[in-house]
């Protein structure tokens, strides 16, 4: 196991009620910017329960975010804050909500040429204005941890930063404010949440049988009530099963001590740059293919994985490396995502863009063993065609 410290200081507020708790979490006196996306918080009655537990507080709000959140977008926000003087942030909403609510934290007291360069140049955040969340789609763990990715659309970029100081001061996650969430971005929480936990497990062994199982364990019960929450939105167990794995596929837990791999979501976040295609659809189409380009260096956890996960027993190492991948994209299929670039339109030229991009940022090095170039990245990209 590597030496590793591990600090998370989110305090989760879970079950049914728990948005009128939230009022004893923020400061007294604060005035708030609320945050949230498309407006789908006002015809739920999400809105309402933040509303009625802010009554005591000044109220300034902020809607509009997208999924894949934009910085034009949350400049705008900034400059509302600063005008405002607000003092502390709640975002209602799903992970880009959030995602675009932890920037906009860093972003209102920066002092630097812009904010971009948190993002660009990874400037230091010195400060952030404090903030809480209201979960309305589990799906990205950003609930439980202090990381954003934001998209600027005049450069078709798609960057990550994270901070200490843009952890959640709280947030709460109350499965029924999931109950009207369409199939798709419930398809899309379950399949970014799984993808989340074999970036963190599908490495190489280091001697790591807590984070393994604790990894196990989140994708086990991703399979088994994921599935249910697609049939039954209602379901309140279905769905506090799903919002807590999904919680804890990427809090911190499952990465402490092992060896971690996210060149997959590096390269699939160009496909959502570019094509605007859902962030956890372009994981479905990178994953597999990554995982066929690199099985050597994978093997043992990927015959671990078939095993424990998908029980897959038979066959040579290498053949059942490549059963548990083919069960994966099944996995995936069967929420009805598909996982090749030809199902969204995209083409060679999509990737021929990809490799200028990464050779002209000097991309290289990617995965565990940092041996993966961009020319590996070109070919992974071919086999997803």
């Amino acid at each position: 196991m590597k030496n590793f410290q591990f600090y998370n200081p989110v305090r989760i507020l879970f079950g049914k009620g728990q948005i009128a708790a939230l009022t004893a979490r923020i400061p007294a006196g604060a005035k708030v910017l609320i945050t949230y996306g498309g407006g789908s918080i006002k015809q739920n009655g999400v809105y309402d329960q933040v509303k009625a537990a802010l009554a005591g507080f000044e109220t300034v709000e902020f809607g509009g975010i997208e999924a894949n959140p934009h910085y034009e977008t949350l400049m705008r926000a900034v400059e509302l804050g600063r005008a405002e003087q607000v003092t502390f942030l709640l975002a209602v909403g799903g992970g880009s909500v959030l995602d675009g609510t932890k920037f906009i934290a860093a972003a209102i007291p920066f002092e630097g040429a812009e904010p971009w360069d948190i993002l660009a140049r990874k400037a230091k955040v010195a400060r952030a204005v404090p903030f809480g969340s209201v979960l309305t789609l589990p799906a990205t763990g950003s609930e439980m941890n202090s990381g954003a990715v934001i998209t600027r659309v005049a450069t078709q970029e798609k960057l990550a930063f994270s901070s200490p100081l843009t952890f959640p001061q709280f947030s709460v996650l109350d499965p029924e404010t999931c109950f009207t969430l369409p199939p798709r971005q419930i398809a899309n929480g379950i399949a970014d949440a799984f993808t989340h936990v074999l970036e963190q497990y599908l490495t190489y062994p280091i001697n790591t049988p807590l984070q393994d199982r604790l990894a196990e364990a989140v994708l086990l019960t991703l399979i088994e009530e994921g599935p249910k929450v697609l049939a039954n939105p209602t379901d309140y167990d279905a769905m506090a099963n799903f919002m807590w794995s999904a919680t804890n596929a990427l809090n911190g837990t499952l990465a402490a001590g092992v060896v971690t791999d996210w060149s997959t979501h590096y390269v699939a976040h160009e496909l959502t740059a570019l094509h605007g295609i859902d962030h956890a659809r372009t994981l479905a189409i990178v994953l597999p293919p990554m995982l066929r380009y690199r099985q050597a260096g994978k093997l043992e956890k990927l015959v671990q994985y078939g095993q424990r996960v998908w029980n897959i027993s038979q066959g040579t190492d290498e053949e059942r490396a490549e059963a548990a991948v083919q069960a994966t994209v099944a996995f995936f299929e069967q929420l009805g995502i598909k996982t090749r670039l030809a199902d969204y339109e995209v083409g060679a030229e999509t990737i021929g863009h990809i490799v200028r991009r990464f050779t002209e940022r000097g991309v290289k090095d990617l995965g565990e063993r940092q041996d993966l170039q961009v020319a590996d990245v070109e070919k992974i990209l071919t086999l997803a065609l």
